[in-house]
């Protein structure tokens, strides 16, 4: 099937008791066992099926099913929030201890994540100098336990040369990582190109609807987790509190899946909803077409104000001079993302006015909504990152990332053009 098809159809036919064409909610804990012996097989992981909604819940496995066969996994695990899903991602590879080795350009909690939580844990996060291939080796070492990197960079707009890094980590042994929350399934699938684990927010264009938060973690099976036993053993010795289970021998390809729910959302619980996992599945089933439109309307947006005397740059992708557009020839088809950023004249106070006087656009710290969104990221989302961690990651002061929606695309550049005014006022009449 192809992606408008799977985005509607996928993991899901109408159930056997009622026939309902609609995924149902499955608003409950627990699940009857058929016996004790049935109940001892499913909790030794001998047996397929619920035992407890906080492990698995049938709802929540339609939208595991969905998303998995989107990316072209093996197996997905859907969590309470991307953050809950990023940190799942990280622990399940490096439990015993070791660093993950990062490109810069990050959402500002995801690097919190890994330059002061995770090192809380026996985890080291490692920044490379940029998302160049050649700078993500350099800090590889023999407790490196992953590579990662959003495919497409949350705000800076960077798209990652997923291919190349892939080839990188796996000559040192190292499954690759990917978030792919703002390119989705739909415009990339970094598993073609290499990719071992992708982690998304479900709360964004996969949802759609800014209403409900979600994450997923997506397994590819394609890490030989047995060939580096050394470097993975909680993959290839004998898990205790399973009596001796070994996940790479029990699972083989979907061992990295079945662990991480087994593991962590079993004993730490960032559970969704089954409600959730219902509205996110709603979203989804328009996600081909709205990132259609997504697409569309940032290329019009961006061209006009790249036109406009009152601005001083914008980073879009989609430009032939953007260092990132061969990139997007060759991973997104051409489809820059919705996502992008840029800078008035006038600086920082310029922008704020600007941000300040927007009216459709909505200022808020959230992307992927059908709805176009604003961010001034330095003052929010990126606040607990220094001014040079910031700039590494691609946040001036004067930033105003921008997550173009599905609105009339007239619409969007009339309030840009609005707030322009009230921002560069001597700019305008001297272009006049």
């Amino acid at each position: 099937m192809r992606n408008e098809t799977m985005a509607i159809h996928a993991g899901y036919e109408p159930e056997a008791t009622t026939h309902a064409v609609a995924v149902p909610i499955y608003q409950t804990a627990a699940y009857a066992f058929d016996c004790a012996d049935h109940g001892a097989a499913l909790f030794n992981l001998e047996a397929e099926g619920f035992r407890y909604s906080r492990i698995a819940n049938p709802t929540s496995a339609v939208l595991e099913k969905r998303i998995s066969q989107l990316e072209g996994g093996v197996g997905a695990l859907a969590v309470a929030t991307g953050q809950a899903a990023l940190h799942f991602a990280f622990v399940n590879v490096a439990d015993h201890g070791g660093n993950i080795v990062s490109v810069p350009q990050l959402y500002g909690t995801t690097h919190t994540l890994l330059s002061h939580i995770l090192p809380r844990q026996g985890i080291t996060g490692r920044f490379a100098e940029s998302d160049k291939p050649e700078a993500i080796e350099r800090l590889i070492d023999e407790n490196t336990r992953a590579v990662f990197a959003e495919t497409i960079g949350n705000p800076a707009g960077n798209v990652c040369d997923i291919e190349a890094l892939a080839k990188i980590a796996h000559a040192h042994g190292v499954p690759l990582i990917v978030d792919n929350t703002v390119a989705t399934p739909i415009l990339l699938k970094p598993f073609d190109y290499g990719a071992d684990i992708a982690v998304h927010s479900l709360t964004k264009f996969l949802g759609g609807h800014g209403t409900t938060l979600g994450g997923t973690i997506v397994d590819s099976g394609n890490f030989p987790w047995a060939k580096h036993a050394d470097r993975f053993p909680a993959y290839n010795k004998p898990d205790t509190s399973y009596h001796g289970l070994v996940y790479a021998e029990r699972f083989g390809r979907t061992a990295y899946i079945e662990r991480a729910r087994s593991v962590y959302q079993r004993t730490m619980g960032s559970v969704l909803s089954p409600f959730n996992a219902f509205l996110l599945l709603q979203g989804i089933e328009t996600v081909a077409l709205r990132m259609e439109r997504h697409v569309e309307n940032a290329r019009k947006v961006a061209e006009f104000l790249r036109k406009d005397p009152r601005v001083a740059w914008v980073n879009y992708t989609g430009f032939p001079d953007s260092p990132y557009y061969p990139l997007v020839q060759k991973y997104l088809d051409g489809n820059a993302s919705s996502l992008f950023t840029f800078g008035i004249k006038g600086g920082m106070e310029a922008g704020k006015t600007f941000y300040d006087a927007l009216k459709l656009i909505t200022r808020l710290v959230n992307i992927g909504d059908a709805k176009s969104l604003a961010c001034h990221p330095a003052s929010t989302t990126h606040r607990q990152m220094s001014a040079e961690q910031q700039r590494v990651a691609g946040v001036l002061p004067e930033t105003i990332r921008l997550s173009i929606g599905i609105e009339h695309s007239a619409d969007i550049i009339e309030d840009i053009d609005q707030a322009l005014d009230k921002a560069c006022p001597s700019r305008l009449q001297a272009a006049e």
